[in-house]
């Protein structure tokens, strides 16, 4: 249910605060607003937020740089919302860890299917599957934890979460837009560029490996391969 969730919102347009606070409180959520990134960081000291809906555009700390901060000790999901809609906004967006990405101005009832679906995925129970094991590497989807060659390695949720699901289906194909169906929730129709750019990353980790590779299928999208 969703009735104890607490959303975080941050943005310095009280228009737009008063606005979702207005359909989320109404669906059951509790709010607390913030003007600011700042504020918002502070205050995360305190609480604990269940999901974050966090502006981009901001005086002295912009959305990406709060993101940055975030990610830096939370996994808390979080939805930017924003203005700015261009394709490298979103990409870069997703790039730094955010989960979804809202452009302004929105339909309310989109607002909250996007909060809903984030919520969810955030909220069901891990799979009982959750550590999948190939040489030389294990992954523990429920504590996050990567270990290669005996050592731990330090990914982004996203990133982790993009090795879960290929290691998990080893020799399946997968489409970029299945992956990011997938990983991220939903559909970002020609906007497939972050999975080459999260692959990209995950191969720079794993360059020396003998016993497996993420490969490339031409014309069609990625592969976790073992022979």
């Amino acid at each position: 249910m969703s009735r104890n969730r607490t959303i975080m919102i941050v943005d310095d347009d009280t228009n737009i605060s008063e606005l979702m606070t207005l359909y989320l409180n109404k669906e059951g959520y509790d709010t607390k607003t913030y003007p600011n990134g700042r504020s918002a960081l502070k205050a995360m000291t305190e609480i604990a937020p269940d999901l974050i809906l966090l502006d981009i555009m901001m005086p002295e700390m912009d959305g990406y740089e709060v993101l940055t901060e975030v990610r830096k000790s939370s996994k808390v999901p979080v939805i930017l919302v924003s203005a700015k809609g261009e394709t490298f906004d979103k990409v870069l967006g997703l790039e730094l860890g955010a989960d979804d990405y809202l452009v302004k101005p929105f339909d309310p009832k989109e607002l909250l299917a996007r909060v809903k679906a984030v919520i969810r995925r955030y909220s069901d129970p891990v799979d009982q599957k959750d550590v999948v094991v190939v040489p030389n590497l294990s992954i523990d989807k429920s504590d996050y934890v990567v270990t290669y060659h005996g050592r731990k390695l330090e990914l982004p949720p996203k990133e982790l979460e993009l090795l879960y699901h290929l290691v998990s289906n080893p020799n399946r194909v997968y489409t970029r837009e299945q992956l990011l169906d997938n990983i991220w929730g939903y559909e970002y129709i020609g906007e497939t560029r972050t999975v080459d750019v999260h692959i990209k990353r995950l191969r720079e980790k794993f360059q020396e490996e003998d016993a497996w590779e993420i490969k490339t299928v031409w014309g069609v999208g990625y592969k976790f391969q073992m022979d």
